[in-house]
């Protein structure tokens, strides 16, 4: 048996995220991934690029403390291969590359921004051969603070996929107009690539879904119910900010967030037909790790 440490950086809009893996090799086996530490810090970055159009130099600060860090946490792990991708807020921020350079230059860490279509595959590239049976079909939905990306399974099959400029920090700094309008393109979508098939599961994939999948206190593995899901809803909608982080202990960066999200999951399973959702605790950072092991990346 080998063991080695993979890591991944996820430069996302509501996070910024350092996960550490390790890969378990053994002769005539399939490789075994299993983390090994998380760390997330809140640097809202959507919130700048959606708004002001480039990242502030205070967020550019916390960005070059946080890759110090994680060198260092990288170091001491031992790890042996790591890859940092930015997503949604550092694509549309004007001086994303500016930032990129500079952290780069400071700390040795290049950044490589993705677009929607690869964020999308990465996600998919994660291991869902235990949830996902063969015979059936699953809406995968992982909801970020800038973007979602929604991929269609279907007999174990990628059927189609899509990113759509609908996240949660988004969907807090937008209009109600212009939240309105995006929302029809996803229900179009969804509505178009689901329409004929009978059984729809939707797989979830975020901070914000994990954290209602754990306040449910389902086993692993169980699915939350749209019954239940919607009534989480609309309790959570009904509390203020400040009674999500009092009453439910909700980080302060989770408890703004984790009602629009709620509305994204809701929305898909609304437009799918789809009465159950499965939380695997899988993402964008799971995705990296494996893709950079089998040399995709």
């Amino acid at each position: 048996m080998e063991i080695k440490k993979y890591a991944a950086i996820d430069i996302g809009s509501n996070a910024v995220r350092l996960l550490i893996a390790n890969v378990i090799e053994e002769e005539k086996k399939e490789p075994k991934f299993k983390k090994s530490s998380l760390v997330r810090v809140p640097i809202r970055l959507g919130a700048d690029a959606f708004v002001a159009g480039e990242i502030s130099e205070g967020n550019i600060k916390r960005m070059l403390d946080a890759m110090k860090a994680f060198k260092l946490l990288m170091k001491v792990h031992g790890v042996v291969k790591y890859k940092a991708c930015a997503t949604s807020a550092m694509r549309e921020a004007s001086n994303s590359n500016k930032v990129v350079k500079k952290i780069a230059e400071k700390t040795g860490i290049e950044i490589d921004i993705i677009d929607g279509a690869k964020e999308a595959a990465i996600i998919s590239s994660t291991d869902l051969k235990e949830l996902i049976s063969t015979d059936e079909t699953y809406l995968y939905v992982d909801v970020g603070g800038g973007s979602t990306e929604f991929t269609l399974f279907s007999e174990g099959k990628i059927i189609n996929s899509k990113s759509f400029k609908i996240g949660t920090v988004r969907l807090i700094k937008n209009t109600k107009e212009k939240n309105k309008k995006i929302f029809a393109k996803v229900e179009e979508w969804i509505t178009k690539n689901t329409k004929e098939y009978k059984r729809i599961s939707l797989i979830g994939s975020g901070g914000n879904i994990n954290k209602i999948f754990k306040m449910s206190g389902l086993d692993a593995g169980r699915p939350i119910s749209y019954i239940y899901l919607n009534a989480q809803f609309e309790y959570l909608k009904k509390m203020t900010y400040e009674q999500r982080i009092s009453e439910l202990s909700l980080n302060p960066d989770r408890a703004d967030v984790i009602v629009p999200a709620t509305k994204i999951y809701l929305s898909a399973m609304k437009w799918s037909g789809a009465r159950r959702i499965f939380v695997p605790k899988i993402g964008l950072s799971d995705g990296i790790v494996k893709s950079l092991y089998f040399n995709k990346l």
